[in-house]
């Protein structure tokens, strides 16, 4: 889908893996502040690869032309009586204030809810993230919490704010056996 004239974003499949591995090493000075730390091997196409086809995730990813310029992910996705995932993203430095990362999650919100049938989507972010959370907000996310402490970003514990998303009220489509 185009979220914009010349960006397109798509689930993510095996193929894309050195094209993300590309954009995370592009990127890793630009996500430091707001990533926790990365092992090396995070910035291989396999590593990436593997988060791609993670079984309880779906990763989408932000295209100009074949260049990865952001990724968008739900992981954690539990069905059965909860039907819900973490909403977790990031936009290439260059790509910055363009509206890309909104976009984005409105789609991925939509097929949450309507392909996936999902029922509610968290995300947290630093405290002092306010891009981040201005993101959230435009998205129809809504802060209902501070998880102290909650994880270790570039040499610390941090503290998060936590956002969720409820898609719809009626009952769960995936119900546990």
């Amino acid at each position: 889908m185009l979220i914009a004239p010349d960006i397109e974003v798509r689930r993510a499949t095996a193929d894309d893996a050195q094209a993300l591995a590309d954009a995370v090493i592009r990127n890793k000075e630009h996500l430091r502040a707001t990533e926790p730390y990365r092992a090396p091997d995070y910035y291989t196409a396999k590593a990436q690869e593997a988060r791609i086809t993670a079984e309880n995730a779906v990763v989408w990813l932000l295209f100009e032309g074949e260049r990865v310029v952001g990724r968008v992910e739900l992981t954690g996705i539990v069905m059965g009586p909860l039907c819900g995932a973490s909403v977790g993203y990031w936009v290439d430095g260059d790509y910055r204030g363009r509206g890309l990362i909104p976009a984005a999650v409105e789609e991925i919100v939509r097929e949450a809810r309507d392909d996936l049938g999902l029922h509610r989507l968290e995300a947290g972010t630093l405290v002092d993230n306010t891009a981040s959370q201005r993101v959230l907000a435009k998205c129809g996310f809504e802060r209902f919490g501070l998880a102290p402490k909650y994880l270790h970003i570039n040499g610390a514990w941090r503290d998060h704010v936590l956002f969720q998303r409820l898609l719809h009220d009626d009952a769960p489509r995936h119900i546990p056996k």
